[in-house]
């Protein structure tokens, strides 16, 4: 469980580092899993952007006791997973990811979602750790975002470079197995890979089921958006609760 003083990091900064370690095996079995994967899709050597989609028995990860209990700590008793991603950054030349809000990409109303980032490999500054803007999330507001038209990049959509300030970013930096949570309206990027070193990490994204998944707007967003991702089809999990909605539409746990 988080700590009084884990949750009011949380809330005051936008992430938080849990004192918690995912096992060793546990990791090798994603890595495998993510191997798999890649061997029929290598054009996801950077970037998945929905592992349920094209291999659902990464859900297992997301069922761990253990992690739900942060989740609930921070958004409620009523959990949705409704979607997973993994960002891969091969050793010597992973893509960058723009500096953004996940909020911006999803079509979720209201929007809300702690997102798991979770560290396959060991994350730091050389390898492209993930970087945030401590107390971006506080307006709980959505700023100006712009079309990257880029190879270099992992995700199409950046913040316009007015509404933020690249010198009060801090690095993410976790040892593999630890994961940070974050708030879907913070401010977070990541640069290139040119290290020898891969950083892999997962993602598993949790919403309060008072919100809605909301597959025509994610229709709209993905015919609007240059380069995005139709999240329309995306596979919805009630992890733990009940539907507080009452619209959204789940598979089975």
């Amino acid at each position: 469980m988080l700590s009084s003083d884990e949750i009011a990091a949380y809330h005051r900064d936008g992430y938080v580092i849990p004192d918690f370690r995912v096992p060793a095996e546990v990791l090798e079995s994603i890595k495998a899993r993510h191997a798999e994967l890649l061997a029929k899709r290598p054009d996801f050597r950077d970037y998945c952007p929905a592992l349920l989609d094209h291999d659902r028995g990464f859900v297992d990860y997301a069922h761990n006791a253990a992690i739900i209990d942060m989740i609930e700590q921070l958004i409620g008793p009523d959990i949705a997973l409704w979607n997973m991603s993994f960002f891969a950054k091969p050793a010597g030349n992973g893509k960058r990811t723009p500096w953004h809000q996940d909020g911006e990409y999803w079509p979720i109303r209201p929007l809300a979602t702690c997102t798991v980032w979770l560290a396959v490999d060991d994350s730091t500054p050389e390898n492209g750790c993930l970087r945030v803007i401590r107390g971006s999330h506080k307006t709980q507001a959505l700023k100006a975002h712009r079309t990257v038209d880029a190879d270099d990049v992992t995700l199409h959509q950046e913040l316009e470079p007015d509404t933020y300030d690249e010198t009060q970013a801090v690095d993410i930096v976790l040892k593999a197995g630890q994961f940070s949570l974050h708030d879907v309206y913070l401010l977070h990027g990541s640069e290139a890979n040119t290290s020898p070193r891969p950083r892999r990490g997962m993602t598993m994204r949790f919403m309060p089921t008072t919100s809605l998944f909301d597959r025509d707007l994610a229709r709209e967003k993905a015919r609007v958006q240059a380069k995005s991702v139709d999240h329309s089809a995306r596979p919805v999990w009630l992890m733990r609760g009940v539907d507080r909605h009452g619209a959204n539409a789940y598979v089975n746990a």
